[in-house]
């Protein structure tokens, strides 16, 4: 199964309107979703590398996505 981490913050709403868009695809093509808030539970080279991008999506460990998603895109990198 495909794993995704979804790199966000706490004041963020791009943030939560792309984690939306992911449990919508995922309710449809299933795969393990992991949420990691930047500030608290990311390691501090995410940190560095995603300080200004969030929200940034990693597919199997492969940064797929920033800022705003597309809900296409993802379709077709999960298919």
């Amino acid at each position: 199964m495909r794993r995704l981490t979804f790199y966000t913050r706490e004041r963020c709403g791009l943030c939560h309107e792309a984690l939306a868009l992911v449990e919508r695809v995922r309710a449809a093509h299933p795969f393990v979703l992991e949420v990691k808030d930047l500030d608290r539970d990311a390691p501090a080279d995410k940190r560095a590398a995603y300080d200004h991008e969030v929200p940034v999506l990693e597919l199997d460990g492969q940064k797929v996505m920033k800022l705003r998603f597309d809900e296409a895109r993802l379709l077709r990198l999960l298919g």
